[in-house]
């Protein structure tokens, strides 16, 4: 009995250690993956100095004598060229150069939404102009639409007032909007897409 609790302990323990040392050797991965001064163990570096002048090829080591005489980091910044192309920067200022940089064009960055507008073929004319603005509102913001007009029972055989009524929607519309997919039936609905002229 006692061995058992021995060995199963030691199991417990031994997977501690290895999840531990896995998730150790995760954060070393994605805190740097640049390298810089010493972890550049290349033959030949060609080397690009601080303002950008081409410094020549030449040893991995030679090219961080020279960094740091000049008080800066060696920054490998093309690992994949012949021979790999190394900097003299400043990493911690590179570093956040860079975040500033992605954090700059996530901001610039616009999702395109699609959003759904439903309509009935005997949709009253207020209830469309309300349908027609709202839309208008989705438009202005730069989002598409997606119109679709639902058949229910009987209305099935009368589709050509679904259309006159898709046609009447995007005659409210034309100011703004562009039709990208003409009104189609799938199914019971009659579904078109419309999207921000560029104006």
């Amino acid at each position: 009995m006692s061995v058992d609790l021995f060995t199963e302990s030691i199991y417990v323990w031994i997977t501690l250690v290895t999840e531990l040392s896995t998730s150790i050797f995760k954060e070393v991965r994605t805190i740097s993956d640049l390298m810089i001064n010493e972890q550049i163990r290349d033959k030949e570096v060609r080397l690009i100095g601080s303002d950008g002048e081409q410094l020549g090829i030449m040893s991995a080591k030679e090219a961080y004598f020279k960094a740091k005489d000049s008080g800066l980091d060696l920054v490998k910044i093309s690992p994949n060229a012949n021979p790999p192309v190394c900097k003299i920067i400043d990493y911690g200022k590179y570093r956040y150069e860079q975040s500033r940089k992605a954090k700059e064009a996530k901001k610039k960055q616009r999702i395109v939404e699609t959003k759904e507008i439903r309509l009935s073929p005997n949709i009253d004319v207020n209830d469309l102009n309300t349908k027609a603005n709202q839309a208008r509102k989705f438009l202005t913001k730069g989002d598409k639409i997606k119109v679709s007009l639902r058949f229910r029972g009987r209305e099935m055989a009368h589709k050509d007032v679904g259309r006159q009524m898709m046609d009447q929607f995007v005659e409210k519309l034309e100011d703004v909007c562009v039709v990208d997919k003409p009104p189609k039936m799938e199914g019971r609905s009659m579904v078109m897409f419309i999207s921000p002229n560029s104006k």
